[in-house]
C-alpha cells in the first residue's frame, strides 16, 4: 500500500497532537515549581519566609483553578503590599482607642448602659489584666479579634454585651472580610482547626480568601485598574459605575457613580436614585418597574451584562454620547470610612496606588 504524501503519517498526527496538547497544557496550567518560582523573582528580596509566601499564593492559584500569570500574580502581590506590607497580622496604629471607641458607639446604638459595659471590662482575664488593661495593649486586628471572642465566652453577660461588638470586619495580609470567607468556606482546601476568623488572619487563610475576593469571578476589564477597585468597592462595582453613568446619560439625570444599582430593602414604590431614574424611561427602555427591579438585583452578578436593562440603557447612552460608545467600566466615586482611616481617602486613591504597585512588580 502506497503512502500519499500530501497525508501526514500516523506518528505525524501523534507528534502534532501531542505538541498541541503540550502548548496547550503549558499555557494553562504551568508546573508548580514554575509558578514558584516566578514569585520568589517578584517577591521582596528581603521579605522573610519567602518560600512560604511563593508556597501559599501558589496553592491558593491551584485550589480555585485560577490562571497564574505574571499579571495576575503581580495583581495579588499589589494588593498585598499596599494592605499589609506582607504581614498576616499587620498591626494597626491607635488601636486601643478604636477599639474602645467602637464598643462605646456600639453601645450607645444598641442603648446597653455604660456601666454594664464598664463593668465588663473590668473582669479580670486568664493572665490576671482586666480586659481594659488588655485593650490598651493590643498592637493588631487579631489580638482584638481573640481579644473579643474571649469577652465574649468568659465575661459574665459576655454574649449580651460584646458578641455583636467586635469591631474587626476585615483582616490577613489581603484584609479581605471576615462574612467573604464564611461566604466561600466550601471549597477551602485546608482543614479548619479554629474559626474562619482564624484562618482569614493566617497567611495561607489571608491569602487564599483574598486572591478568592481580587480573582475569583468573571470580569472582562480592558484594565486591572477596574478590578482593584473591585477589591475595595465589592465585585463588579466598577462595571455597575459605569452603567450608572450610561443610565444618568440616557435618562438626563444627576446620579452618584458608586456602583450601587439597588437601594437595600427599598419598597418597589420607593426607588433609589438608579432605579427612579431608569423608571422615568421605561417605555423608552421597554420595560416595566418590576423587570427594571428584577434586573436591577442581579448587578452583582456576571449575567447582569447579559440582561434587557443593561444592553437597552447602553444602547441609549451611546446614541446620545459624542460619537463613541460609553465606558463599559468605571472607578466607582466612594470616599473610603473606617475607625482605621484617618485622612480622606477613596476608591479611585486606592485602585491607582494598586495598579502603580502592580506596574512595578510586571517591570521586574
Amino acid at each position: 500500500m502506497t503512502h500519499d504524501p500530501r497525508r501526514p503519517r500516523p506518528f505525524a498526527w501523534l507528534a502534532l497532537c501531542l505538541g498541541i496538547a503540550c502548548l496547550s497544557a503549558c499555557d494553562v496550567a504551568p508546573a508548580p515549581e514554575d509558578v514558584r518560582a516566578e514569585l520568589l523573582r517578584k517577591l521582596p528580596a528581603t521579605l522573610h519566609e519567602r518560600d512560604g509566601w511563593a508556597r501559599d499564593i501558589q496553592a491558593a492559584f491551584a485550589a480555585q483553578n485560577l490562571q497564574p500569570s505574571s499579571a495576575n500574580l503581580c495583581a495579588v502581590l499589589a494588593v498585598v503590599e499596599q494592605e499589609s506590607g506582607y504581614r498576616a497580622d499587620p498591626p494597626v496604629p491607635g488601636l486601643a482607642r478604636i477599639a474602645r471607641a467602637e464598643i462605646d458607639r456600639r453601645a450607645e446604638r444598641l442603648r446597653i448602659p455604660t456601666f454594664m459595659v464598664e463593668a465588663g471590662l473590668r473582669f479580670r482575664s486568664a493572665d490576671g489584666r482586666t480586659y481594659a488593661q488588655r485593650i490598651q495593649a493590643l498592637r493588631t486586628e487579631q489580638e482584638l479579634s481573640a481579644l473579643f471572642e474571649e469577652m465574649t465566652r468568659r465575661v459574665p453577660m459576655g454574649r449580651r454585651l460584646f458578641a455583636r461588638f467586635n469591631p474587626v470586619r476585615t483582616g490577613g495580609p489581603m484584609q479581605v472580610r471576615i462574612d467573604f470567607a464564611q461566604r466561600h468556606l466550601r471549597d477551602y482546601p485546608y482543614p479548619l482547626d479554629g474559626s474562619v476568623r482564624g484562618e482569614v488572619f493566617s497567611r495561607r487563610g489571608g491569602l487564599y480568601f483574598g486572591i478568592k475576593h481580587l480573582l475569583g469571578y468573571p470580569a472582562d476589564y480592558q484594565a486591572p485598574l477596574y478590578r482593584f477597585a473591585d477589591f475595595n468597592a465589592g465585585w463588579y462595582a466598577s462595571r455597575n459605575a459605569a452603567f450608572q453613568q450610561a443610565a444618568a446619560i440616557a435618562s438626563g439625570t444627576r446620579l452618584a457613580r458608586d456602583g450601587d444599582l439597588l437601594t437595600p430593602g427599598a419598597p418597589i414604590d420607593r426607588p433609589g436614585a438608579t432605579e427612579a431614574a431608569l423608571r422615568a424611561i421605561a417605555p423608552q427602555l421597554g420595560m416595566d418597574a418590576a423587570g427594571i427591579r428584577a434586573a436591577l438585583a442581579s448587578g452583582d452578578a456576571a449575567g447582569f451584562a447579559d440582561t434587557a436593562l443593561y444592553r437597552r440603557v447602553f444602547a441609549l447612552a451611546d446614541g446620545k454620547g459624542a460619537g463613541r460608545p460609553v465606558a463599559r467600566a468605571r472607578v466607582p466615586d466612594i470616599a473610603l470610612a473606617s475607625p482605621k482611616i484617618s485622612r480622606k481617602l477613596t476608591t479611585a486613591w486606592f485602585a491607582s496606588r494598586v495598579e502603580a504597585r502592580w506596574k512595578h512588580c510586571m517591570a521586574r
